[in-house]
């Protein structure tokens, strides 16, 4: 099935959320090429490594046919350096810039997509919290692609609950560790794509608290480099088996097992017992990345669909009317509209955090670096749950358009469902990140950044009122009860005698209203904006379709929010 890179919409929701005219104008020179290479190179790996899958034998994982290939012309044309500091021999580009990079390979496969989001995470866990020793001996493997990362946090008796990690380490004496434990779920945890692996390993040490502050984080490679970078020591660590998944077959998911002989060698990054704060510095990006992920398997499920509807002639436009393309008839264009609309929204948002990150390094004062940083970290948790979600129903929605047809496996769209159903469930089910969202993130600094945003997004529905358009006019007073409802809804989170019963209740709600509400104000900002060649010819039509559909709800929303606990049943014995 053929596809085509977004480029277009991409450009267009950069421009739209905020990023500076050079970053804006580099990703218009850098996206054909990419785009090119994703479309003809990458995306027909995608079905056969869906109907592949990589392979387990004799503690080895091997990829699929063509992918070590890809692998090696994707390193050589340098796109594994997008976002490494120029130091490290990187180009150095913005995040703003890297973000739709990010979202291009993954739309042609998204197995694929996977792997480098781990390997950049760990480079910048190193290049934050590492010491220069470890900088100079594993940094330079990682950007010349002969090394890729993991990040190795799950146990089977430790999911989402760090606290019960099991896994130990012990001090060797000589400035290393020796790790002994098991860990599962690790994404490329091994393959053939590189000569080395570098796992980032939480582990306690014997004198660790107890829970996840007691926590250490460890560098344990596959093969251990001698004084000459020569790779001739295997480690003690060793995949013990793959995960047979719903999607995402050509990702190995493995079981590591550290230490069966003797322990594993590993070198500490940043201070003893403060591994889960190194790590979450890795986990934060992979969250922004699984949000991309999403935006990256709804734009290709929506090209899909509209594909399809052009070309399935079915049933008749009017009564008695020749036979016409079922995207004639108004039920499949809700769904197609739809589609279109919740991607563009969700890209927006995404880019959006991109731009916040990327402002709070480079903004001009110390104020407004913080507030970039405040605004990030408001936004990353509604990146990875509002857009995955989001891209869950666009990807079933793919299905139905294509009726019959989609439920078929050699269709190739129920992979795209398949595909994307995880991004809900890892790197911090969704459950999770609404958590976050009342529990930290709309409380951190008196409720300053969430008050920032809404002060921000009043601006735009202040905007919308002088709108020429009467359609798109009409949207404005569905924003502003929207914000008036999200704003209540805060205080009334914030409020000291609330339970955390009543605050978790709603927590995902909650995030569900603070996204479809900044997905809206975005796409009423791009209709507000002066056209270019870049802006979608049906910007109104998703901005409206959208405020309708799913800004209007937002205040009956809020009502359910406020109802806290009082919804759900007691536990029973």
């Amino acid at each position: 099935m053929d596809f085509r890179i977004a480029q277009q919409d991409m450009l267009f929701a950069l421009r739209v959320a905020g990023a500076p005219a050079e970053d804006q104008a580099l990703l218009c020179d850098l996206l054909p090429p990419v785009a090119r290479l994703a479309e003809t190179e990458l995306g027909p790996l995608d079905p056969v490594g869906d109907r592949i899958g990589a392979a387990f034998a004799d503690g080895t994982v091997t990829m699929p046919p063509g992918f070590v290939a890809f692998y090696r012309q994707w390193v050589e044309g340098g796109w594994n350096l997008v976002d490494v500091p120029e130091r490290w021999g990187g180009l150095g580009l913005p995040l703003s810039v890297a973000a739709p990079l990010m979202e291009t390979w993954t739309s042609a496969c998204m197995a694929f997509g996977l792997a480098p989001v781990l390997t950049q995470g760990a480079m910048e866990v190193l290049l934050t919290h590492g010491d220069e020793a470890l900088q100079a001996a594993w940094i330079p493997s990682l950007t010349a692609g002969t090394c890729m990362a993991t990040m190795a946090l799950t146990e089977p008796m430790a999911g989402s609950d760090l606290n019960l990690i099991r896994t130990r380490a012990e001090r060797a004496g000589d400035g290393r560790y020796r790790l002994f434990g098991q860990k599962m779920f690790i994404t490329y945890g091994d393959h053939d794509l590189t000569d080395n692996i570098a796992h980032l390993v939480l582990a306690r040490l014997p004198d660790g608290a107890p829970g996840s502050r007691g926590l250490s984080l460890f560098l344990v490679p596959k093969w251990l480099p001698d004084a000459a970078g020569d790779l001739r020591q295997r480690n003690d660590v060793h995949c013990l088996g793959i995960e047979h998944k719903m999607g995402l077959h050509a990702s190995p998911t493995c079981t590591m097992g550290f230490g069966e002989h003797g322990g594993a060698v590993g070198w500490l990054i940043g201070r003893e017992h403060q591994g889960l704060s190194c790590m979450f510095t890795m986990m934060n990006r992979a969250r922004l990345a699984t949000g991309l992920q999403g935006v990256a398997v709804a734009a290709r499920a929506t090209q899909a669909a509209e594909t399809y509807a052009r070309q399935r002639v079915q049933g008749s436009a009017s009564r008695g009317g020749a036979p016409a393309p079922i995207l004639a008839h108004p039920d499949v264009r809700r769904m197609l509209t739809d589609m279109r609309a919740r991607t563009t929204a969700i890209r927006l948002i995404a880019y959006s955090a991109a731009v916040a990150i990327d402002r709070s390094h480079n903004a001009g004062d110390a104020d407004q670096r913080q507030a970039a940083l405040d605004r990030a970290s408001l936004l990353t948790p509604i990146v990875k749950a509002f857009c995955s979600d989001t891209a869950i129903d666009i990807a079933s929605t793919c299905i139905q358009v294509h009726g019959g047809a989609g439920y078929v496996e050699e269709t190739g769209v129920a992979r795209h469902l398949r595909d994307v159903r995880i991004t809900a469930i890892y790197e911090g089910t969704n459950g999770i990140q609404a958590i976050d969202l009342v529990q930290r993130k709309i409380v951190q600094a008196g409720g300053s950044a969430i008050r920032a945003l809404l002060a921000e997004l009043r601006m735009e529905a202040g905007a919308a009122t002088a709108i020429d358009e009467p359609a798109l006019r009409d949207c404005a007073p569905l924003l502003t009860d929207a914000l008036d409802a999200i704003a209540g809804t805060v205080d009334w989170l914030l409020e000291k005698q609330r339970t955390d019963a009543d605050r978790l209740a709603g927590a995902t709600p909650f995030l569900d209203m603070l996204g479809r509400t900044l997905g809206a104000a975005l796409l009423l900002r791009g209709a507000m904006m002066n056209p270019t060649p870049e802006t979608p010819i049906d910007i109104n039509w998703l901005a409206r379709h959208f405020c309708w559909t799913y800004l209007a709800p937002v205040p009956a929303i809020a009502r359910r929010v406020r109802q806290g606990a009082a919804l759900l049943p007691p536990v029973s014995a």
